[in-house]
């Protein structure tokens, strides 16, 4: 297994295939799944090292997501996603970074080097 393992959960499949492009060009292996309960699903056998997160997808939203990985003790880096408001993803932020989750934001639509500097 790679050493730099990405799952992303955005519900815009081009958003996700984005990072996927530039994380695997960094030498990530990356997964991208579009539905938050396909990423629960999947998220303990691939055993990533960091996650991108969207704030608002329909199933269940990132803020839910966060709180989820919180309970779990995920010890993968934490990269939230949002093109709404920034209160959203500095709530997202708080909720994880009080029970030790490492969470950085990036805004969407991604500018390529900010990207870089939260999958570093």
């Amino acid at each position: 297994m790679a050493d730099k393992r990405l799952l992303i959960v955005d519900d815009v499949e081009e958003m996700g295939e984005y990072v996927r492009f530039t994380a695997e060009e960094m030498g990530y292996d990356v997964k991208v799944v579009t539905e938050a309960r396909e990423f629960m699903r999947i998220i303990d056998g691939y055993d990533p090292t960091a996650v991108v997160v969207d704030i608002v997808m329909p199933d269940i939203d990132g803020l839910e997501l966060i709180k989820w990985l919180r309970e779990r003790g995920c010890k993968a880096k934490v990269i939230v996603a949002s093109a709404v408001n920034e209160d959203y993803a500095k709530l997202a932020r708080s909720l994880g970074k009080g029970r030790g989750l490492d969470i950085s934001m990036v805004k969407k639509p991604f500018q390529i080097n900010e990207l870089y500097t939260a999958l570093e």
